[in-house]
C-alpha cells in the first residue's frame, strides 16, 4: 500500500499544477476579457468625444451662415428701400416741376389775355375753365391780378 501512497503523490501534484495552470489561465481571460471591455468603453468615450465635437463644429457652421444669410437679407431691404426713396423724391420733383410749368403756362396765358383785353378804367370777369376762376380789374396806371383756385 505504500506504493500506492507514493503513486497517488506525484499524480497529486501533476493534477494541482494542472489545476493551477487552468486557473491561471481563467485569469488571464478573464483580465483579457476586463481589458476588452475597458478598451471597448475607452473607444467609445473618444468617439462620443469626437462626434460631440464635430456636432458643435456644425452647429456653429449653422449659425455662421444663418447670420450671414439675414445679414444679406437686411442689406437687401435696405437696398430696396433706398431705391425706393429715391424713386419717390423723384416723382415728387417731377411732379412739382409738372405743376409749376402748368403754373407758369396759365400766368402766361393770363399775361396775355390781360394785354389783348386791357382798357382803360374797365373790369372784366370770366371763367376759362371750370377748376380756375380769373378776375382782372384794369385801371390806367397799373393792372392787377387776382387768381382764385377753387378745386384742384
Amino acid at each position: 500500500m505504500g506504493s500506492k501512497c507514493c503513486k497517488s503523490g506525484p499524480d497529486k501534484d501533476a493534477l494541482e499544477k494542472e489545476k493551477l495552470k487552468w486557473l491561471r489561465e481563467k485569469r488571464l481571460r478573464a483580465r483579457v476579457k476586463a481589458a476588452g471591455k475597458i478598451q471597448a468603453w475607452w473607444r467609445g468615450t473618444l468617439v462620443r468625444r469626437t462626434l460631440l465635437v464635430a456636432a458643435l463644429m456644425a452647429w456653429m457652421i449653422q449659425i455662421w451662415w444663418r447670420t450671414l444669410l439675414w445679414r444679406r437679407v437686411l442689406k437687401r431691404r435696405q437696398d430696396l428701400l433706398k431705391i425706393y426713396v429715391i424713386q419717390e423724391e423723384a416723382a415728387v420733383k417731377l411732379q412739382s416741376w409738372v405743376r409749376m410749368w402748368q403754373c407758369h403756362r396759365r400766368y402766361c396765358h393770363m399775361c396775355n389775355a390781360l394785354c389783348i383785353l386791357q382798357i382803360p378804367k374797365g373790369c372784366f370777369t370770366f371763367q376759362t375753365h371750370d377748376i380756375l376762376q380769373e378776375q382782372y380789374e384794369v385801371t390806367p396806371s397799373h393792372p392787377e391780378f387776382h387768381i382764385e383756385i377753387l378745386s384742384v
